[in-house]
């Protein structure tokens, strides 16, 4: 879902210098494309670690706060990344900022309206882990290719990335008339920042679902799980088609999913279907947000997303496919711009 806050960007401690962040002058060392993440909280700390662990086209340039004591400016330091606690402002006037080409937004949406102007004038790529969706909604397995260029995009909710790219897939074989998401995510795994951005992620999510997934209307569910132990995020997709699919539409329809979800498996290991596709009979059902009676098929699609446990336990995959996808999305907006040298 959106990032949760805990007071998020945090940095150096007054007079206390951090490293510079290392460049060519030209933003681009051999194979490395230098970023900057803007809050320090639990998203922000995990993009850090999987740009480190993961990316071989990305380099860490700087850890952005507002907290000096947060736990991810003092990881980023004792690993000799370069601080600041003075959030967007102090990241503009760190001596390496000449070099950054992408900045990562894991604060809050309103925070993201300001980041998001300096950003742009200072013609940085920013990446929205928040809810503000100032910029085109992004799901890296379904649309990246369609916003290459565009200085700013969000990486919709973590229902979002989990779900979208099943209704995407239905609706490549067939019109999806409704969709309905059900997120249920580990209530451990809700920080102050995900509870207080619920309503944006149903509005967020269901918007998504219709210009992202293409269905003619959509519609987002989450629920905080407080089983204990926590449980790994599990998601639910229903697609309503109007008329007969034949067995040769299931079929295609069925490996439509599979192959989605085997897509976006390269990027989070965790996301797997939990049974076959389903398929269920309508009949002449009234459907409230349609306004009308439908008579057709319902599709069901039920997922699990369990975490890498780079920084956050397993049971996080909400949040872990948020970063994934930025971190996804970063990779190939730089390599497609030229920004990867080898």
């Amino acid at each position: 879902m959106s990032s949760p806050t805990d007071g998020t960007a945090t940095g150096a401690v007054p007079g206390t210098p951090s490293p510079a962040p290392s460049g060519t002058g030209s933003g681009v060392s051999p194979g490395t494309v230098p970023v900057a993440v803007i809050g320090s909280g639990n998203i922000g700390t995990d993009l850090m670690i999987k740009v480190l662990r993961l990316s071989k086209t990305l380099r860490m340039g700087a850890m952005v706060g507002i907290d000096p004591d947060s736990d991810g400016l003092a990881r980023a330091a004792r690993l000799g990344i370069a601080t600041t606690h003075r959030g967007i402002e102090g990241l503009a006037e760190m001596p390496g900022f000449a070099d950054i080409r992408v900045i990562f937004d894991a604060t809050s949406a309103k925070a993201h309206v300001r980041n998001a102007r300096l950003a742009a004038e200072h013609g940085k790529l920013m990446i929205d882990l928040t809810p503000a969706a100032l910029g085109p909604f992004v799901v890296p397995s379904v649309n990246l290719d369609e916003h290459l260029d565009a200085p700013d995009v969000n990486m919709v909710t973590c229902g979002g990335q989990a779900t979208i790219p099943v209704v995407a897939a239905v609706s490549r074989i067939a019109p999806v008339a409704y969709a309905e998401i059900v997120a249920s995510i580990a209530s451990r795994s809700a920080g102050p920042g995900t509870r207080a951005n619920i309503d944006e992620f149903t509005e967020t999510t269901g918007e998504a679902i219709r210009r992202v997934g293409g269905a003619e209307v959509g519609k987002a569910i989450i629920v905080l799980n407080p089983a204990e132990p926590p449980l790994a995020m599990r998601d639910t997709v229903f697609c309503l088609v109007e008329g007969e699919l034949s067995d040769a539409d299931r079929d295609r329809i069925t490996e439509s999913v599979e192959r989605m979800a085997r897509d976006v498996r390269e990027y989070v290991p965790g996301y797997r279907l939990k049974q076959r596709v389903q398929f269920d009979p309508v009949e002449d059902t009234v459907v409230p947000a349609l306004g009308r009676r439908v008579t057709g098929v319902r599709i069901s699609v039920f997922l699990e997303v369990l975490g890498a446990g780079h920084y956050l336990p397993d049971y996080a995959g909400n949040l872990d496919i948020m970063t994934s996808a930025a971190v996804r999305t970063a990779e190939k907006v730089a390599a497609l711009r030229g920004w990867v040298t080898s």
